[in-house]
């Protein structure tokens, strides 16, 4: 199997590598297309792949190309390539907003829509994949077992990826953001900014591994550490009192609008 990423970012990145860890594809089977010779050469130092500057060329012998690209260069990047696709290609695409059909347009191509996240980059991404019209079960085998070797996968209905984007596509910038504030507050407290760091990583990052290993529900392991009259419960009665669970709502429902609305551009 040949795959051709056009782009290479750091989602590419980790995909290669994570490809290449698990023995999805070999090295000399993968090739990286993408403007900047000094990025394509450092993929190529890296990881022993293949690098070309012509998108054309770089996908002329695909069987799997992944389109790796912001959306707003998709029409500029897509007829620098489209025409020189083999029938017979598997086009799996990362970008946000664009649908398989758009990517299709009217053709017999196969499309599988990715939406990854940034976690992908240590190996612990999680993804959405959605089957285009035309793809087949062997389609999204393939598609999945790319995105296993950076993390989990689940199969959605493609309008869905607009809630996978707002959950889990744009989560781990929540997640940042809320941990910002609390190494913040922390600093405010007296804790310098290293030890507030890193009891603020193992913090969120044990409190997922608790939920992942227990069959109850976030709220169950709340209310479980939750004392009444306590510290906890102190703090839990101000996020009330600030109609947090509302604010998170409505930023999740902003970023799956924004989805759609890429979606129309």
């Amino acid at each position: 199997m040949k795959i051709t990423f056009i782009g290479a970012g750091n989602m590419s990145e980790a995909i290669i590598a994570g490809a290449l860890k698990k023995a999805v594809v070999a090295a000399d089977a993968v090739t990286v297309s993408d403007p900047l010779e000094e990025r394509r050469n450092q993929m190529q130092r890296a990881y022993g792949v293949r690098s070309e500057e012509d998108n054309a060329r770089a996908v002329a012998n695909a069987d799997v190309v992944v389109l790796a690209v912001k959306p707003q260069v998709f029409p500029q990047v897509w007829g620098s390539l489209q025409s020189e696709l083999s029938p017979n290609s598997l086009v799996v695409s990362i970008m946000a907003g664009v649908t398989s059909e758009t990517i299709a347009a009217g053709s017999d191509l196969r499309v599988v829509r990715v939406m990854p996240n940034t976690p992908s980059l240590v190996g612990r991404g999680a993804s959405g994949i959605a089957q285009g019209a035309l793809a087949t079960e062997s389609d999204m085998e393939i598609t999945e077992r790319l995105m296993q070797a950076v993390g989990v996968s689940v199969r959605v209905q493609e309008e869905q990826l607009h809630a996978v984007t707002a959950l889990s596509g744009s989560g781990p910038a929540y997640l940042f953001y809320l941990m910002e504030a609390m190494i913040d507050s922390a600093k405010e407290l007296g804790l310098d900014e290293a030890t507030a760091r890193l009891l603020c990583i193992e913090t969120v990052g044990g409190a997922a591994d608790l939920l992942a290993a227990s069959e109850e529900a976030p709220v169950e392991l709340r209310k479980r550490v939750t004392s009444k009259g306590g510290t906890t419960a102190a703090a839990i009665q101000t996020f009330d009192e600030q109609a947090l669970k509302e604010v998170i709502s409505a930023a999740m429902k902003s970023a799956f609008a924004r989805s759609q609305e890429l979606a129309q551009e």
